[in-house]
């Protein structure tokens, strides 16, 4: 069976001036998949989550949103939501006014369009007669996010919707955007984070210098052949280090944070010589307490495929 495409992008690139935000950018994003978008700054994110809002047009390539070709018109396509550098809000009026005023642009009755359930759903429902110059960041990024539900998109477009949040808002965000991509609707997201580009999304997307990178499921990326960095806690850390040492493949680091706690040990290995590791660990009868990379895998892969790209440029 195949897969609908909710974006389906050949060849897209974009200049501003002399400067190519976007030089060739392939991209293809599945109805009922979160999408992560990553890169460094300036790396052409935030200008292809305009073009997917209709907020600037492609200079040249096909684009097609929910099976419909975007032409060069700066219009939002049919069923998509989102919002790019923050959300647009209304700083004297109150989170319920905010979204009673953005359904009446749409020409929808506020009393009948759900504003309290997608409160609810964000969970400002307990602030939401609260003028917004009063919310913080992450209050604000939540009550954007509930303007885009107002719409019931099929496609939602975010960028870095968990800026500003603690980790009880981060959780409630991504509670919300898994329910979302299971109910069918496609999610495209741009995070620096790691963490929520590993929680959150079935594929990623890296760019760099305004090209694809990398574009498939973070495990495929993580999984790499490339060495890392793990932290390993053991009931003996002294016998840890002397068997680490006898591993070809492994090499123990004085990391200045490991110093501090001498009970960790730092190590640099590829999977197999770590394996070998705990398995010598397990038969000398020393416990493994914790054994975590440094860097997330994702994270790791995503230094070395930007910092590879941008060294060719």
């Amino acid at each position: 069976m195949n897969t609908f495409l909710a974006v389906r992008a050949r060849g897209i690139t974009k200049s501003f001036g002399d400067v190519v935000a976007l030089d060739g950018i392939d991209l293809d994003v599945a109805q009922g998949r979160i999408h992560g978008l990553a890169g460094p700054n300036g790396a052409g994110k935030t200008t292809l989550l305009g073009l997917l809002l209709g907020l600037a047009a492609a200079d040249d390539g096909s684009l097609e949103i929910l099976g419909v070709p975007v032409g060069r018109a700066l219009a939002a396509p049919g069923g998509v939501a989102g919002f790019v550098d923050g959300p647009g809000l209304y700083p004297s009026l109150t989170a319920r006014q905010n979204l009673a005023a953005l359904a009446a642009l749409r020409g929808r009755n506020a009393r009948t369009t759900g504003i309290d359930d997608v409160l609810e759903q964000v969970g400002l429902i307990d602030v939401a007669d609260d003028r917004a110059r009063g919310f913080s960041l992450g209050m604000r990024q939540r009550l954007g996010l509930a303007a885009a539900l107002l719409t019931r998109p099929r496609l939602l477009v975010l960028d870095e919707p968990s800026n500003g949040l603690d980790p009880a808002g981060t959780k409630h965000v991504h509670g919300v955007l898994t329910r979302l991509a299971a109910e069918g609707t496609a999610v495209v997201l741009s995070s620096h984070r790691m963490d929520d580009l590993e929680a959150l999304c079935s594929d990623v997307t890296i760019i760099a210098t305004g090209r694809v990178v990398f574009s498939g499921p973070p495990g495929k990326l993580a999984a790499e052949n490339r060495e890392l960095d793990y932290r390993l806690l053991t009931s003996d850390p002294r016998a840890a280090r002397q068997l680490a040492v006898g591993i070809e493949g492994i090499r123990v680091k004085d990391e200045a944070g490991a110093r501090h706690h001498a009970d960790v040990l730092v190590v640099r290995a590829l999977v197999p010589a770590l394996d070998e590791l705990v398995v010598r660990l397990v038969r000398a009868g020393v416990a493994v307490r914790e054994l975590a990379p440094v860097v997330s895998p994702l994270e790791a892969a995503f230094l070395a495929l930007t910092e590879q790209q941008e060294a060719t440029v």
